[in-house]
Formats: structure tokens, sequence, C-alpha cells
């Protein structure tokens, strides 16, 4: 390789220099550098909050959009980790640099191009957009109409999971998808049985899944673990979470993601520490037999994960270290 000399590359450097310099003049004739607006306008404020959340990436031929439906920041409480004393849990997030006392929760639905097709995972909190929503609202965004979305595949039947199904009015928010969940999961929020003896604060819970499942009659199709919902995606049984909490596998030619929905939540607290039981989980014990030998698996395999609750865009490799995990992010690309 030939060696750039001290001389030649400080004449580059003068060069570029110059021709920045003049570049820059051209513009202050024309427009007030960094307002994008012309001479003597008002510049434009930038927007209060952010752009429509969108990331692509590739697994094999399928392009995975995650689309986030924002993130709500709630108050450490007590049992946010059941086995735990408080102290610890705030010296874990600490160590994340993030704020004591407080937990950040991310919300990333996936959006597949699969097959010729499009398969949208889980669907967010729905509602009016506000700190969460907002998929529908990031959909239009992106170019993306609901109308076209042809099939929808539900983990589990927890709100921030499901109520996105319905718009705010209550009508379909997918009018042409197929709606799939998994067979385990409806049986056990469907069941009255169920329901009669479920404490009082998880009732509401069996109420709202009647009432975002209600407009789609008898058109909700129930899918069993192992089976395969479009080419390449196959569910996946990670009980613990929910009775039926489901978990996907993505293959596409020698590329993989396993899409973990809520196997964890809060990556610094859960994935570092997987035997810590999240107030979320129904099963807190089977929830940690099933995350430990899972993620055992997939730090092995060297296997992407794309978590619900992840930060976004929500992808991740993880590495085994010591008794936990280390979350290490995917490299964000500009382009696809």
């Amino acid at each position: 390789m030939t060696e750039v000399s001290r001389r030649t590359l400080l004449a580059g450097t003068a060069g570029a220099t110059g021709a920045l310099l003049a570049g820059a003049g051209t513009l202050a004739g024309g427009l007030v550098a960094g307002s994008g607006m012309a001479h003597g306008q008002a510049p434009v404020a930038p927007p209060a909050g952010q752009v429509p959340s969108a990331y692509r990436y590739k697994v094999g031929d399928v392009v995975v959009t995650a689309v986030s439906d924002g993130m709500r920041t709630i108050p450490l409480a007590d049992t946010f980790v059941r086995n735990q004393p408080r102290d610890a849990v705030n010296a874990a997030l600490k160590a994340a640099f993030l704020p004591e006392n407080e937990v950040p929760i991310s919300f990333t639905v996936l959006l597949l191009d699969i097959g010729g097709k499009r398969v949208l995972v889980d669907t967010g909190n729905g509602g009016k957009p506000g700190p969460v929503g907002q998929v529908r609202s990031t959909l239009a965004g992106i170019g993306v109409d609901p109308a076209t979305v042809d099939q929808v595949v539900i983990s589990h039947f927890h709100p921030d999971h499901i109520n996105g199904l319905l718009t705010p009015e209550g009508a379909p928010a997918y009018p042409n998808a197929q709606v799939r969940v998994p067979a385990r999961e409806w049986a056990f929020w469907m069941d009255e049985g169920q329901m009669s003896r479920a404490p009082d604060g998880l009732k509401p819970n069996f109420q709202n899944v009647r009432r975002v499942f209600q407009p789609f009659g008898d058109k909700v199709e129930r899918y069993a673990w192992d089976k395969e919902l479009a080419p390449g995606l196959t569910a996946v049984g990670t009980p613990g979470h929910t009775p039926g909490h489901t978990s996907f596998t993505l293959a596409s030619g020698s590329d993989a993601l396993f899409i973990q929905s809520d196997l964890t939540n809060l990556p610094a607290l859960f994935v570092r520490n997987p035997g810590w039981h999240a107030v979320f989980d129904m099963d807190p014990v089977m929830a940690q037999e099933v995350r430990r030998k899972t993620y055992e698996r997939l730090a092995s395999e060297r296997t992407q994960v794309a978590g619900y609750h992840f930060p976004f865009p929500g992808a991740a490799h993880l590495e085994k270290d010591g008794e936990g995990f280390r979350y290490i992010p995917i490299y964000w690309r500009p382009v696809l």
C-alpha cells in the first residue's frame, strides 16, 4: 500500500476545507445554515416528540420492521421484582446507567414481510396515541396501510399485546387480517371457571380479553405450539409469563431470529439476572426455568433475539456471563 505523505495529506485537507468554505458561502446566500429556511424566514421549531420510530433489518429473505408502540416509565414498586429487595433492583438499574426508583418499559411490535405476505406479531397498547399506542400512526408514517396486513399473530393476552387489535372506536384495526392466537392462551382466558376463581386483581384482564375479541366472533384461529404460522415462522411454547405465553422462531436461509415476546422484561434486570421474578409473570418459577433454558440455548447458538420490551429497536444478542447474560444490541445500519 502506498504511504500518504504528510504534504499530500495537508494539501488534500486544505482543498477539502476550501471547497467546504465555498459551499458554505453559497449556502449563506440562500439558506440559513442549519434551519432549512430561506434567508429572512423564521426557522421551523423541531417537533416536541420523536419522528415515527421504525427500523428495518433482514433475517435471510425476510424483512423485519421493528415498529415502536412508544414507551412509558413507571415508579419502581417494592414488589416489581418479587424475590429481590428494592436496594438490589436499584443497584442493577444504576449499574445499567438508568435512573433509580423507576422502570422504563418499551413496546415494540414486529412487522414481517414474509412469503409475499405481511405478518404483524402482536399489536401494542391500542387506544389513542400518547406515550404508548403509536403502532398505527407509526405504520402510517412509513406508508403501511393497516388494510394490507394479511395476518396478525398474538403471543399472549396481556393488554399491551392485544388491545391494538381494535381502533379507538372498537372496530378491527387490521380489517383484512387473519387473527391467530395461541390455543393454550385462549383456553385459559376464555374459561369461565378460571375467571370465577381468579383473584380480583386478575379479573379485569379476563374481561378485557372478551372485550377485545368480541368483534371477531368465531373468526379467531387458535394455533398449537410448534406450528408453522408463515414460511419459516414457528410458534414456540414458553409458558410462565402467562399459561399460554408463546415465542417464535423465524428462520430464513442460514439466518434465524428468536422472537421472545415477554420471556423477559427490562434487560438490565432480567437478562442480567434471569433468576429474578418479574411482577408480571403469572408463574414466576416456571418463567425463570423457561427463560434460563431458552437463553442458554440462544447464547450457545449465537442466535439473534427480539424482545417486545427490549430498548428500541428491540434486537440483540445474548452472551453468557456468570450466572446471567450480557445484552449486546444489534448494530444500527442506515441502509437495509
